[in-house]
């Protein structure tokens, strides 16, 4: 098949255009470059079935494809709270373009939501009847609420044009790849770590996240866009759960540094909880997160030792 990935260079989507250009694809890449880069995909410039795009899906474009992954969004808050109204153009519009061009060459659309649509829950673990606690004035809205309305976007073209689509809803993704000033948890006190800084906690660090590695992530996007007739939403992450101070200290153990932990303020509407129910993705998708927390952090810790001595 030919596929677009929107976001293609980015930490996630440039793995998922590896993914499908290994499985024989004709791979169609498209990227504004805000938080992708070009190292990211440079080794695929070879492959006579890749094609890069630059581009902004806040644009229209035209394009002839049999499959669209929709993962265009900065998804770390320092960089989509840099421009709040860039991010949720990027969110609406964005996704409003992309199920047009779907739309219009009946293309099936899978959409890269998240677990921010939750907000701050007050369910715990989430599932994906849980219609979420979002504060839709506050500083992570631009994010969260514009996530929402790109679900509430897709269903709709679903219903009333017909539309071939999916939606999965991502948990923390980490693995080679992460920019290191990316600003989340596991890019922060890795980098950290290995530059001697001690780490920083926000709070007093008993908010609790659950971390899933990239390749566990890729699979099961690739699994939800082939189902025949699942359209989601799913919940896509690691159930394993970790207070974010236990985490810190994890890391500091897996690295050997001699950092400490540092306090800092907790930030607005950072969530107290975040854990995936992903009952309906074992059901649905047969799927399940696969590289143990240990396994994945051992090869990101590798990666950002390179990314810090080049």
């Amino acid at each position: 098949m030919r596929i677009l990935v929107t976001g293609g260079a980015g930490f996630l989507g440039s793995q998922l255009c590896e993914r499908l250009l290994t499985e024989g694809h004709e791979v169609l890449c498209l990227d504004n470059f805000f938080t992708g880069r070009k190292q990211n995909i440079q080794d695929f410039f070879g492959n006579h079935r890749f094609e890069l795009v630059r581009h902004d899906v806040i644009e229209p474009i035209m394009l002839e494809v049999d499959q669209i992954y929709h993962l265009a969004c900065p998804a770390s808050p320092i960089h989509y709270q840099y421009n709040a109204i860039k991010t949720i153009k990027t969110n609406v519009l964005g996704t409003h373009n992309m199920l047009g061009l779907a739309k219009r060459v009946k293309a099936r659309f899978l959409l890269a939501s998240t677990s921010e649509v939750y907000g701050d829950p007050v369910e715990h673990p989430q599932t994906e009847s849980y219609w979420g606690n979002v504060n839709p004035i506050g500083i992570r809205s631009c994010y969260d609420e514009g996530k929402r309305v790109a679900e509430t976007f897709t269903m709709d073209y679903h219903r009333q044009n017909g539309v071939d689509v999916r939606i999965v809803r991502i948990f923390n993704t980490y693995g080679p790849r992460m920019l290191a000033d990316d600003g989340r948890v596991v890019s922060n006190f890795i980098v950290q770590s290995l530059q001697g800084k001690d780490l920083t906690v926000y709070g007093e660090g008993q908010q609790t996240r659950s971390f899933c590695y990239a390749d566990d992530l890729i699979d099961g996007m690739v699994r939800m866009m082939n189902n025949p007739d699942f359209i989601g939403p799913v919940n896509i992450g690691n159930p394993s759960e970790y207070t974010i101070r236990d985490f810190a200290e994890k890391i500091i153990a897996m690295t050997g540094t001699s950092s400490k932990i540092a306090y800092e303020p907790l930030p607005s509407d950072d969530p107290r909880q975040r854990c995936p129910d992903i009952t309906l993705a074992g059901e649905k998708l047969g799927w399940k997160p696969l590289v143990s927390v240990d396994d994945g952090l051992k090869r990101t810790i590798e990666y950002f030792k390179k990314e810090l001595s080049a």
